[in-house]
């Protein structure tokens, strides 16, 4: 049962890395939490939160579950795919996009008090560094093109019909718990094993920001004034080579063997991504808090067990 003293968030995707970490912090700050996701979990559910299945990219899904009756909104739905147009990238474009116009469609706008937009630093895609919110955007995927284009729609939203919506651009989130898929997962697994393994020569220079600074800056981005219609950055700000990265893991585990140079980098690769943060210091009060040591000692603490 539904407090009436408590404000409703909504997190689409909810049941992702991301997701989970912010309905935990949610939970912890007051809100009643729904977690809607294409995929909630059987097992391991989290207490207190109201768990909804749909696809968000059909609008008769949507249709089935009541979300008209929600304060603020995290859209952290969709996943990260670089394949071309004519692999995977229609359908890509298709779920970030067409997932946030059926989202729209679906919302009470009059209770409404904040959307907020996890969009991606891919949306730069070969700005120069350091990328800062005032900059065109230039995708060089179908993945940054769908994220591009719910930033249009919903800025437009916002200046033409005082749509509540805030884009935050996420860069490198890492942290336990997050998909074996992504980059820090596999070298720590990499190292743990003691074996070789394959890496790019690793000159590109990335921003990670551990995941409970995200989380924190993502709820500090609901109540926030003056925010309607911005894109924000959410990262450390501070740049670091994927090289380094790497045998920062592998100094802290000591042992691995990777072997740089093996991996070819993506085409069209921006191999300078790292952002600007003092938007986000001036309109939320936020930086990152965690160091690059510690936020890896932490994650691999996670893998050990």
């Amino acid at each position: 049962m539904v407090s009436i003293d408590k404000e409703r968030l909504l997190i689409v995707g909810g049941s992702g890395f991301i997701g989970k970490e912010l309905a935990k912090l949610a939970i912890k700050k007051g809100f009643d939490v729904v977690v809607l996701s294409l995929n909630p979990p059987v097992e391991k559910k989290l207490n207190g939160i109201e768990y909804i299945q749909a696809d968000i990219t059909s609008i008769k899904s949507l249709q089935k579950k009541n979300i008209d009756d929600i304060d603020y909104v995290v859209n952290l739905s969709g996943y990260i795919n670089h394949d071309c147009f004519l692999n995977d990238g229609n359908k890509i474009i298709d779920t970030h996009f067409g997932g946030v116009k059926n989202l729209l469609q679906m919302l009470n706008w009059s209770k409404l008090k904040r959307f907020v937009q996890i969009g991606s630093s891919d949306e730069y895609g070969d700005a120069p560094a350091p990328q800062h919110e005032s900059l065109r955007e230039s995708p060089i995927s179908s993945y940054a093109v769908g994220k591009v284009a719910s930033t249009q729609l919903l800025q437009m939203l916002a200046k033409t019909e005082k749509f509540p919506a805030v884009i935050l651009r996420l860069f490198l989130v890492y942290g336990p718990g997050q998909d074996d898929s992504r980059f820090l997962p596999q070298i720590i697994k990499g190292c743990f094993s003691g074996k070789e393994f394959e890496a790019s020569s690793g000159e590109q220079l990335r921003d990670f920001c551990y995941i409970d600074d995200i989380a924190d800056g993502i709820l500090k981005s609901l109540k926030s004034d003056n925010v309607n219609g911005e894109i924000i950055n959410l990262a450390s700000g501070y740049p670091i080579s994927i090289r380094t990265m790497i045998e920062e893991v592998q100094t802290y585990i000591g042992k691995g063997a990777p072997k740089f140079g093996r991996v070819s980098y993506r085409v069209g690769e921006n191999m300078c991504l790292y952002a600007d943060t003092s938007k986000a210091e001036l309109l939320l009060g936020w930086k990152s808090k965690t160091t690059i040591k510690s936020g890896i000692q932490k994650t691999v603490k996670h893998y050990q067990g």
